[in-house]
């Protein structure tokens, strides 16, 4: 059997939501459901479910619901159970005939009491006692109709999306981000009466919402979770404001004491905010072709990690876009297929170039397999080379089940290689590498005035052109990589004329897409005023200049630029490199942004005897796994970076990347001026 690990992890989870959904209507929210796509596919939930009467259903207030002949239900859900999310679970059970009630809530019954505002103490004295889901249970007989009837609510960490053995994504936090200077204001304006907060180094658990307090407290439920069932005793550690949070909360974390005592390895996490370097997020330097099929291709529905695939290639429609509606999408997560899954699992690991050449490799096998009259051509893959290999398998219906899978992933190929948006990253690439030039040689201003003259208006622009949103991640781009800056005359002119150009273009774009609604406050460019454009474009460059400071607090991690010389250009050195290289570091310096957070008075003591005794404070690299949290999204070239990277550092080292998405370059503005931040929906 191999090791524990996050694909075990969620497979043992959704194995005890299985053993309860036999004849059952099931009802997912959108995280669980992404949850179960990616660790083990819908198809074993409708194995499990069997009959065809039984449905999978998403879990929303208008859901249908169970008829005469469905008496059972099983929910199974993210979230609390609590307030809007009960609602719905009464009004789905109060239109149906169940008979059978099983809720599955993917949050501890200890963050139920906190949520419920039961006091530390009190909590501690029900250890092994679930009031809460005992009240609920007799709430369910209760709507069912008869007291007699059965009901169980039950706790199963369904924390996880595994995109990879060492990738795992939490699609329940997707919009966890971490905070900006500007929201210390907020902070402060929501605390009037206690003393003000200076800047985000001053934030801790107590000045938090209590809503983003609870999402954290969520979180960390599922890490705990998480880290039993890998046989760990943690070490927490932080790189960041949110993090520090995050990793405090997890390290003294009541309930993980018990099992922390029993636990027979050791493991480091280390909490990285995604606001300390943005650079890494909105750029195009990552050669990686799984970077670039979620970045151009549309998203699935109701998912944040996987994209939709046009699969009317494989059918006798025509490729009209009617069509593309007509037949169900393909996608990425291939948890049941095993040769798709070592396909995905090469392309996350290799460069563009051999990842097409990966995909060419695993279809002539499997047509050469099925016997279809294969020509081999050597040389440069094409999309058109490629098409014709999957054209193979259209008439042989057979060939096509048993390799659905791969010709998926071999589609997400062809459409991203031939995709307008595939040539366009190239540019992108070209003018980052020219702006990182320009912040080594010139001013902030100068890198500023190469940018003005793309701005064009909506009736201005070509397809070559960079449209409004793509301005956008350059502007993030720019900001990031810069860091702190002394504003001058000059740099406050020329951002004067970018921000009136920009305001200038806002008004005059003929149809405002979601993120420019969002900035703008306006759902419609008709209702956009000029007034109101100004009002967006200088809050933008508010939120930009908050970007540019993210690494002020940072003494060691303060830039992301190395500057080039007479014999070297200047590069982007990502955060996440630097803080593997320090965490590996073999002469093992204490680490100066590395935030170690004690988890009680042990290593209070512990930590103060190190300022006059030899007593080795906590170090990242003391265990043989590492757990690395980026809080805020992480890209398919990061997870790659970190795993090459700590293999060749430290061989032998076991490393876990965890993030609350896979990022593309425009996930971050809409992550930026999401207005929610402070304040997430936590379905209550």
């Amino acid at each position: 059997m191999s090791a524990p690990g996050v694909v075990s992890f969620t497979q043992q989870g959704w194995e005890q939501v299985l053993a309860k959904v036999k004849r059952a209507v099931v009802y997912l929210d959108s995280a669980c459901a992404e949850s179960l796509h990616w660790g083990c596919g819908s198809t074993r939930l409708l194995e499990a479910v069997g009959g065809p009467e039984f449905h999978l259903r998403e879990f929303e207030s208008d859901a249908v619901g169970g008829g005469v002949k469905q008496p059972k239900a099983v929910f199974v859900l993210s979230c609390l159970l609590k307030g809007r999310t009960v609602e719905t679970i009464r009004d789905i059970i109060c239109r149906s005939h169940f008979q059978y009630c099983v809720v599955v809530t993917a949050v501890s019954h200890a963050v139920h009491l906190t949520a419920n505002h039961v006091p530390a103490a009190a909590a501690a004295e029900l250890e092994g006692q679930h009031p809460v889901f005992e009240q609920l249970e007799e709430k369910l007989c209760e709507w069912m109709g008869n007291m007699n009837y059965t009901a169980e609510v039950l706790h199963v960490p369904l924390l996880l999306a595994p995109a990879a053995p060492h990738l795992a994504l939490t699609p329940a936090f997707a919009s966890l981000f971490p905070l900006l200077p500007q929201d210390v204001h907020l902070l402060n304006s929501a605390r009037p009466d206690k003393r003000r907060l200076g800047s985000l180094g001053e934030v801790d658990a107590s000045t938090l919402t209590p809503k983003l307090l609870l999402q954290i407290r969520c979180l960390v439920s599922g890490l705990s979770s998480l880290c039993e069932h890998l046989g760990v005793r943690e070490e927490c550690f932080a790189v960041g404001s949110l993090s520090r949070i995050i990793a405090a909360d997890l390290a003294n974390y009541a309930p993980a004491k018990n099992r922390r005592k029993n636990a027979t390895g050791r493991a480091s996490v280390v909490f990285v905010d995604r606001t300390l370097d943005l650079t890494g997020a909105v750029g195009h330097h990552g050669d990686n072709l799984v970077e670039k099929i979620i970045s151009v291709l549309p998203q699935l529905p109701g998912h944040t990690n996987d994209v939709m695939v046009n699969m009317v290639e494989l059918t006798a429609l025509q490729q009209e876009e009617e069509n593309q509606n007509v037949v169900a999408p393909g996608c990425l997560a291939q948890s049941n297929d095993t040769a798709a899954k070592a396909l995905w699992e090469a392309l996350l690991n290799t460069k563009h170039k051999e990842a097409v050449m990966e995909v060419r490799r695993h279809l002539v096998e499997a047509a050469s397999r099925e016997n279809l009259p294969i020509k081999m051509s050597m040389g440069r893959v094409s999309p058109g080379q490629l098409t014709s290999y999957i054209q193979l398998f259209k008439t042989n219906l057979k060939a096509l089940r048993n390799h659905c899978g791969l010709l998926q992933l071999g589609l997400a190929t062809v459409q991203t290689l031939k995709h307008p948006q595939t040539a366009k990253w190239d540019n992108f690439l070209a003018f980052e590498r020219l702006l990182l030039q320009s912040i080594g040689e010139s001013s902030m201003s100068t890198v500023l005035s190469q940018l003005l003259p793309m701005i064009k208006p909506s009736t201005q622009r070509t397809n070559d052109d960079y449209n409004l949103e793509e301005l956008l991640i350059l502007l993030i781009y720019i900001y990031s990589v810069t860091g702190e800056f002394v504003v001058d005359k000059d740099l406050g002119d020329i951002e004067e004329k970018v921000k009136k150009a920009l305001a200038q273009a806002f008004c005059e774009e003929s149809e405002l897409s979601p993120l420019l609604q969002k900035i703008t406050g306006c759902d419609s460019s008709i209702n956009l005023t000029s007034h109101k454009s100004k009002i967006a474009v200088d809050e933008l460059f508010s939120t930009l200049r908050d970007i540019a400071g993210a690494r002020s607090l940072m003494k060691q991690f303060k830039s992301v630029c190395v500057p080039g010389n007479h014999s070297h250009q200047a590069i982007y050195k990502p955060l996440l490199k630097q803080v593997v290289e320090e965490i590996f570091n073999p002469e093992k310096p204490d680490p100066v942004d590395i935030e170690h957070m004690s988890s009680g008075l042990t290593d209070l003591l512990k930590t103060g005897f190190s300022m006059f005794m030899k007593v080795s404070r906590p170090h990242p690299s003391d265990h043989p796994l590492l757990i690395l949290f980026v809080v805020g999204g992480i890209t398919v070239s990061e997870a790659k970076m970190v795993k090459d990277l700590v293999a060749s550092l430290k061989p032998g080292a076991q490393v876990i990347l965890l993030s609350t998405r896979l990022l593309k370059p425009l996930n971050i503005p809409e992550l930026l001026f999401a207005t929610d931040r402070l304040h997430p929906d936590l379905g209550f």
